[in-house]
């Protein structure tokens, strides 16, 4: 096994042996339905406790790597096909966790505190004085794309530059911008059922669109291997309004079917801040060998739709693809607000909020079993 815990590392030590052994299945040292070494035999190698192993052991059951079976251990649930995927199985009904589904829930939208807001729209206007009414640059203003970026590399393991995240006004109006990016000749897949609005874009945009069905972790796969779209948009962290949520498995077909003549996948990673798991959900912009997804988030949810603003962070070589084609588009998120979104993800009010409310989800988690 040979997995090493670095004492004075600040990633606590139950997430670099989750890493670790994550690492292993997915280059299938551990195979499919195999065995992972015991928590006690893990601890001693380590120097751990059996508790941290089992806090490791349990995320990787949370996101759908591995099953804990009564009295046998931990196994591989995890499957990485080399060509078609065949149809994935129900989760065992003997595990002893969920299936990754189960532990997103669905709720009313968290409020983000009026007053935290306020204080903080005072503060950048007596900072900014009248720059707040300058036109913002036609990607979005620097201190918000800055700050967004050290947000994803921090709290979703992406790894950007500045250049590649493109402000605009709700993912709508992102949505367009992609049809624009890629042209109207290309054909777009999304799930059935998803988001409305996703389908009615697409379509006002005058683009082929096919409807893929989900399954009980994601796109089905027959369904998916025999579509013919050049571009597959996804929300796998928890698809509305279904609350499908796709496994570790079906994350790594999405990213296999992409690898293909040149598709893309759009992943739409709505409210996936507020997941109750005790670390970030993992995005398939990180894992992705062919640089060839479109990660898309909103402050929907997170602080308020009324704010109207979203991001897009674009595949390094299509940077200047965008700055070509689209780049004289004017930015359509007013410098205000993100002078304000700036300041609070930079002064960490807007993180202070999501752990508030990802704690208070797993208290109400708690109390029901």
């Amino acid at each position: 096994m040979k997995y090493t815990i670095q004492k004075n590392d600040a990633v606590p030590a139950y997430l670099q042996l989750y890493r670790q052994v994550r690492d292993d299945i997915i280059k299938e040292l551990y195979p499919h339905n195999g065995r992972l070494p015991s928590k006690r035999l893990i601890a001693e190698e380590t120097g751990v406790s059996t508790v941290t192993v089992e806090h490791a052991y349990a995320l990787l059951c949370e996101e759908g790597y591995i099953e804990a079976r009564e009295r046998s251990g931990y196994f591989v649930i995890f499957r990485r096909e080399d060509g078609f995927a065949a149809p994935s199985a129900p989760p065992d009904s003997h595990s002893s966790h969920p299936a990754p589904v189960s532990y997103h829930h669905a709720d009313t939208s968290p409020e983000f505190p009026f007053s935290v807001l306020t204080k903080t729209m005072r503060g950048v206007m007596n900072d900014f004085g009248e720059t707040i009414l300058d036109r913002p640059p036609d990607a979005g203003c620097t201190e918000l794309r800055e700050a967004i970026r050290r947000y994803l590399i921090r709290s979703r393991g992406i790894a950007a530059e500045t250049e590649q995240i493109i402000i605009g006004s709700g993912s709508e109006y992102l949505y367009r911008l992609i049809v624009e990016l890629f042209g109207r000749e290309r054909r777009y897949a999304i799930e059935a059922p998803s988001y409305k609005k996703i389908e009615q874009v697409y379509r006002a945009c005058g683009v082929s669109c096919e409807m893929l069905p989900l399954g009980h972790d994601g796109i089905e796969s027959p369904a998916l291997w025999a579509s013919t779209a050049d571009i597959l948009h996804i929300s796998p962290y928890r698809s509305f309004p279904s609350g499908v949520t796709a496994s570790a498995s079906k994350r790594h077909e999405y990213l296999h079917w992409a690898g293909r003549n040149g598709r893309y996948l759009i992943e739409d990673d709505f409210e996936s801040e507020f997941s109750v798991s005790r670390k970030p959900e993992e995005t398939l912009f990180s894992h992705a060998p062919g640089d060839n997804v479109i990660y898309m988030n909103t402050f929907s949810k997170t602080i308020s739709p009324s704010l109207r603003t979203g991001y897009m962070v674009l595949p390094r070589h299509l940077v200047p693809v965008f700055e070509r084609k689209l780049g004289f588009y004017s930015c359509t998120v007013p410098t205000f607000i993100q002078l304000v979104l700036a300041e609070l993800i930079t002064n960490g009010d807007f993180e202070r909020h999501i752990n508030r409310v990802r704690r208070r989800k797993r208290r109400e988690l708690q109390d029901k079993k």
